[in-house]
């Protein structure tokens, strides 16, 4: 399975192909623009948000909701572009207006100027901005709605907002269930806590990050490998979440607090019945052992720095000039962890789906189904 996207924040869409999905599998668009809709959502958010109302449109690979085994291809057109085509438009548009000189620092701004040998910013800006994600919202969805057919079932929450965090523990029912709407958090007043925070920052002209905690429940053992670098899974899954924008740390299990404990208080001893076959107690490793799941829920975090684009402005340099500047200031947000939430948990869908259809292969439904259900928990 493979997604390829394309498009500029303000072009005119965002596309996304899927290649390698089986015939027969059901699709709901529904859920594919509710996921886009979260994506728009979360406190702290900024002016965009209220231009786009981004719906998704499927243009080939699907007949009467159903897939028919050929690419997908999926469009979330931009209600910008009539504001912006004369700077835009690809069949000829003013390339002297708009253009960015005071390059962000944070961004892919001033590497990318260099690396692509533009003068303008704006040429590297409009793919690197984190609105590419709204493809990768909608492509991701659909293998959700794959793996779902499997009973793979994938979940998150945001667990920390910049210097607030919420220490608690939390089951996959949970997390699917009570998850806050403001915020994506679990807990009402640790959340009012994070609100009133993102409120001071706003003030301020600063912005944020945090934390997002993801879970994946039902996957059976034996997905990646431990015989080539390139095939563990933990490998595969924490460069899908790197490769979101802002990003900047991905963790499985205990991660990093593994380092700090003795191998006593790290390891998930094995265990065995008649009943329950093989078990273990603790999931301290987060479903990943070896570069392979091992039947456990998996449990991964993701950590994104804050928004980069600060309202007052970072000290940088005009590259038209060589003179100190205050950088540019696009529409931003405060705090965009909700938003990156669901990202994440696209990407996640994406990557997993790529592994598991890796292993099963299957030109429809029917058989990846059969072949799935032939492997051991």
């Amino acid at each position: 399975m493979k997604i390829t996207t394309s498009g500029e924040s303000h072009g005119k869409g965002l596309f996304a192909i899927v290649e390698g999905l089986p015939a027969g599998l059901t699709l709901d668009l529904a859920e594919i623009n509710a996921c886009l809709a979260l994506r728009q959502s979360g406190y702290g958010r900024g002016a965009r948000q209220k231009i786009e109302s981004d719906k998704a449109e499927i243009l080939s690979g699907v007949r009467n909701r159903t897939t028919l085994g050929s690419p997908v291809t999926l469009a979330v057109f931009n209600r910008d572009y009539e504001n912006w085509k004369e700077y835009m438009a690809p069949e000829g548009c003013d390339v002297s207006a708009r253009r960015i000189t005071k390059v962000r620092p944070g961004h892919a701004d001033l590497t990318g100027m260099k690396k692509f040998g533009t003068d303008d910013a704006r040429n590297v800006l409009e793919r690197a901005s984190a609105r590419e994600t709204a493809a990768r919202v909608a492509a991701g969805t659909l293998c959700r709605q794959y793996l779902r057919a499997l009973g793979v079932e994938i979940a998150g929450y945001v667990r920390e907002v910049g210097e607030v965090a919420d220490g608690g523990e939390y089951n996959f029912e949970q997390i699917k269930s009570d998850r806050l709407s403001e915020l994506g958090m679990m807990n009402d007043s640790v959340q009012a806590r994070a609100m009133e925070y993102i409120d001071a920052l706003k003030e301020e002209g600063d912005t944020c990050g945090g934390i997002i905690e993801l879970r994946v429940k039902g996957l059976k053992s034996g997905f990646g490998s431990c015989m080539t670098y390139s095939e563990k899974l933990d490998a595969r899954l924490c460069a899908a979440l790197m490769s979101v924008q802002a990003v900047k740390g991905v963790e499985v299990g205990l991660g990093f607090g593994a380092a700090r404990l003795r191998g006593s208080l790290v390891h998930d001893e094995i265990f065995y019945d008649k009943e329950r076959g093989y078990f273990r107690n603790t999931n301290r490793a987060g479903g990943i052992e070896g570069g392979m799941s091992n039947g456990e829920e998996m449990i991964l975090r993701a950590a994104m720095k804050p928004i980069p684009t600060l309202m007052k402005g970072l000290n940088t340099v005009d590259t038209d000039t060589l003179s100190p500047a205050k950088a540019a200031t696009e529409r931003s947000d405060v705090c965009a962890v909700t938003a990156c939430e669901i990202i994440l948990e696209s990407a996640l869908c994406a990557e997993l789906a790529a592994v598991v259809s890796l292993r099963l292969g299957g030109d429809t439904m029917e058989e990846v189904k059969e072949r799935y259900g032939r492997l051991p928990q």
